[in-house]
Parts: C-alpha cells; sequence; structure tokens
C-alpha cells in the first residue's frame, strides 16, 4: 500500500480535514456524541474527556506534520529520506481519518456494531504500521519524531476507542468477567514490553481514563485498571531504560561509515 508524494499531499490534508470536520459535527450535534456514550456503558466505558483531552494536542502534532510532508524538499538528500519515512505513512494515516471520521455517523446514530467495524479497521492497520512497517525513530531529526507522535498516538488512542465500542456495541451496562479483568493485564503488560515512550505512554493515558471512567460504576474494577496504568507504566519505563528503541543520526552515521569501510576492504 503506497502512494506518490503528490497524491500524498492532497490526500493527508483532506483526510484530515474530513475528520476533524465531522469530529466537530459530531460534537456540537443532537445527540452528540457524548449523550450516546451516556446512554451506551460498560466496563470498558473511559472518562469522556481524556479522550478530549487527547484529541486537541494530537491535531497539533498532525498539522505539524503535514506542514512538513509540504515543506520538505525531495530534491534534498536528507529531506529525501525524511519525506519517503511521511509518505509511507500517509496511507495509513488516511484510512484512520476516513475510518474515524465515518464512526461518528454511525455512533451518533447509536448503530454501535457497525461503528465497531471502522474503529476495528483503524485500530488494527495503526498497530500494523507501528509494530511492522515504522522505522526505528531518530532522536536528531525532528521529521522522524513527528512521524512517530503521529502514528503512535493514532494506534494509542485507537486501542482505547477499540475497547470501548466493542465493549459498549456487545456487552452493555455488563461487568467485566475474570477473563476481562486478565486478558486486559496481560494485553496491556504485553504491548508494553514492545512500546516505548510514545505508545507506552499513550497506553497508560487509556488505563487512566477507563479507571477514571470506571469510577462512579465499579469501584473495584477502576482500581485494578489504576493499577494495571501502575504496572504498565512500569513495563514500559523498564523496557526503554534497558533496550531503547531509537537511533540518533550520528549513530546512524556511524554505522553507514563502518559499513563503507568493510565495503572498501572487500
Amino acid at each position: 500500500m503506497g502512494v506518490s508524494l503528490s497524491t500524498a499531499r492532497y490526500l493527508a490534508p483532506a483526510s484530515f480535514a474530513y475528520d476533524f470536520a465531522l469530529q466537530q459535527y459530531g460534537l456540537w450535534s443532537s445527540p452528540n456524541m457524548q449523550d450516546i456514550h451516556d446512554a451506551n456503558l460498560s466496563f470498558f466505558s473511559p472518562q469522556p474527556y481524556f479522550i478530549g483531552a487527547f484529541f486537541f494536542p494530537q491535531q497539533i502534532f498532525q498539522l505539524a506534520w503535514l506542514y512538513k510532508l509540504w515543506a520538505l524538499n525531495p530534491s534534498n538528500p536528507s529531506q529525501k529520506k525524511d519525506l519517503e519515512q511521511i509518505v509511507r505513512y500517509v496511507p495509513y494515516y488516511v484510512l484512520g481519518n476516513v475510518c474515524i471520521g465515518t464512526w461518528m455517523f454511525f455512533w451518533n446514530s447509536s448503530q454501535l456494531k457497525i461503528a465497531d467495524i471502522f474503529v476495528t479497521l483503524n485500530t488494527t492497520s495503526q498497530l500494523y504500521y507501528v509494530f511492522t512497517q515504522l522505522e526505528p525513530m531518530d532522536t536528531r531529526n525532528w521529521n522522524s519524531i513527528l512521524t512517530h507522535v503521529v502514528a503512535k498516538s493514532f494506534a494509542g488512542i485507537g486501542v482505547l476507542d477499540l475497547l470501548h465500542n466493542t465493549s459498549v456495541a456487545f456487552y452493555k451496562d455488563q461487568a467485566p468477567s475474570t477473563l476481562v479483568k486478565v486478558a486486559t493485564g496481560l494485553g496491556f503488560a504485553g504491548l508494553a514490553s514492545v512500546s516505548d515512550w510514545i505508545f507506552g505512554g499513550c497506553l497508560v493515558w487509556d488505563l487512566v481514563g477507563l479507571s477514571v471512567g470506571q469510577l462512579s460504576y465499579d469501584k473495584a474494577w477502576s482500581q485494578l485498571l489504576g493499577a494495571f496504568a501502575v504496572g504498565t507504566g512500569a513495563i514500559v519505563g523498564a523496557r526503554n531504560y534497558f533496550k531503547p528503541p531509537y537511533v540518533a543520526r550520528e549513530d546512524q552515521d556511524y554505522v553507514m561509515a563502518a559499513q563503507d569501510e568493510v565495503d572498501d576492504r572487500v
């Protein structure tokens, strides 16, 4: 799945505008997104303000990333490599915006099972890209950092969206079973063990949002989710301390120079 630079430069901002416009419609329509949330509760219903608080800074990072998509010069060798990484993510970015924008229509019409299809497609595609296609982040390269923040924040909030929509679509007004509790703990621990600070931070945010959201309905479950948040944060911290998943430009230059030296000897 790939697109040309010229196509990417129009598709990406168009998809951003589509999603942003529909989310605003969803916020101000009647019933609005929170009305549907309040009428459909389950064991993965988060505090809705946590989603809103995540949404605003995420839009700022996306706008900066979209600016880089247009501003970087493909004729400049160093910028060309950064631009290639940005363009590779564009199809997944566009898919995510289209899915979440379209999701709003079905959510606001209380067709939660259909809405779940779009949430599932978005979350699985974003996780696939983050864990199988995204190159290691260069900590000295703002363009690389932006791509990682945008991709991983999309995937991170997607995890919460998937848990939330699936639970209310199929398990409305139900308490979490023992299997759900065990699977939640193991699932977040497993993701945390392979996450950097960006995606790992999103996972902790998801769990805190869920914990606060469940406080009024199931205090014991809320406390367990809070404990999962602490444990997830500890795993992410340990993983990144002992095995940082980043590279710096000087590391890349050193590796390339060493490889050139080997090639010259051969």
